[in-house]
């Protein structure tokens, strides 16, 4: 496994939980509605740093096992990346038209942070979700 498919597992492992745990400590906060900004950053910042670490400890492994084809990456790499970047930004485009919606109705800030913290989940998952599949059957 090259790095570049490392880096898109290591997205979506980390993705998962991170979604999780920033739903379940809004879901169990007594006041979602005044407390959801700290909550938001910290669970970014954790997200971030799961992924790099789960990069870091999973590179190390593969690194032991084979130093030549850790860090090994071609033409394919590329174009897998920017595959994956075009779904990502689709459903970041997707989730910014519904947030500029939202802000047109008025809507409360704390739903306008929510779509957009979703869409980045959703982004996220799915331009991974398209990394591992081109890796693993092609890109055509």
């Amino acid at each position: 496994m090259v790095y570049n498919e490392r880096a898109a597992w290591a997205g979506l492992i980390a993705t998962v939980p991170t979604f999780a745990v920033y739903a379940w400590l809004l879901l169990t906060s007594p006041d979602p509605a005044a407390s959801w900004v700290p909550i938001m950053l910290w669970t970014i910042g954790g997200g971030i740093v799961l992924t790099i670490l789960i990069t870091i400890v999973w590179g190390i492994v593969a690194g032991i096992r084979d130093k030549e084809g850790a860090m090994a990456t071609d033409m394919r790499d590329t174009d897998i990346a920017h595959l994956g970047g075009r779904v990502e930004h689709a459903f970041l485009v997707i989730a910014g038209l519904i947030v500029i919606v939202l802000c047109a109705l008025n809507v409360d800030v704390f739903w306008i942070a929510q779509t957009m913290f979703l869409g980045f989940a959703v982004s996220s998952l799915v331009g991974g979700i398209a990394r591992v599949i081109a890796y693993r059957r092609g890109l055509i």
